[in-house]
């Protein structure tokens, strides 16, 4: 229960200017509507499988620049983003706001790659606790019937004891060994609406 407390007052932090969530919801919002959930080496198996599966990153820039990239992402579309222009004083950084245009820009980016409305689409945020599952729950909404949040996320969960107690170093995509860099492919790169 700790850890889902320590989750519910990061949360409200993180989502200060968007919705805001109860503490006692924190734990259903991990839930989507589908209730499709992968790790990141099942989304990676999944997508070895099915050439027809899609992989959307949906971290901030970035948090991308600074901690990398998987290499098979075939969409990049925050959900949140961190905005530079209102540094929070109280709480020592930049508040995250709700990317408005990510419902018209994922769909614009799944149109353009012709995925059908029963392909797989794997969401994917740092962590899988509070945008891939919303991520997910848009896409659905949108008429695609297997979308699934990933619980690991990119950088995983955080390590319980140690020096680098803290540090996310325990599963996720970039500690499962798959494919990742720090190189962002310029074509998949977000890019602010116009």
């Amino acid at each position: 229960m700790k850890t889902m407390q320590h989750l519910a007052g990061s949360l409200l932090v993180t989502l200060a200017a968007g919705p805001v969530l109860a503490e006692e919801d924190v734990a259903a919002y991990r839930e989507t509507q589908l209730g499709l959930y992968v790790t990141a080496s099942e989304a990676y198996e999944l997508m070895q499988d099915n050439e027809r599966a899609v992989l959307i990153d949906v971290r901030d820039p970035i948090e991308i620049k600074f901690t990398g990239f998987a290499e098979p992402t075939d969409i990049h579309v925050p959900w949140v983003l961190a905005d530079r222009e209102n540094f929070d004083e109280e709480a020592k950084t930049w508040p995250m706001v709700r990317n408005a245009d990510f419902g018209a820009q994922v769909r614009a980016e799944l149109e353009a790659l012709e995925v059908a409305e029963d392909d797989p689409i794997i969401v994917m945020c740092r962590s899988g606790a509070t945008r891939s599952a919303p991520g997910a729950d848009i896409i659905t909404e949108m008429g695609f019937s297997e979308v699934y949040s990933m619980t690991d996320g990119f950088e995983g969960s955080k390590l319980e004891e140690g020096d680098s107690k803290g540090v996310r170093a325990v599963n996720g995509w970039r500690n499962s060994g798959l494919p990742w860099s720090y190189e962002i492919d310029p074509d998949i790169a977000w890019r602010p609406a116009e």
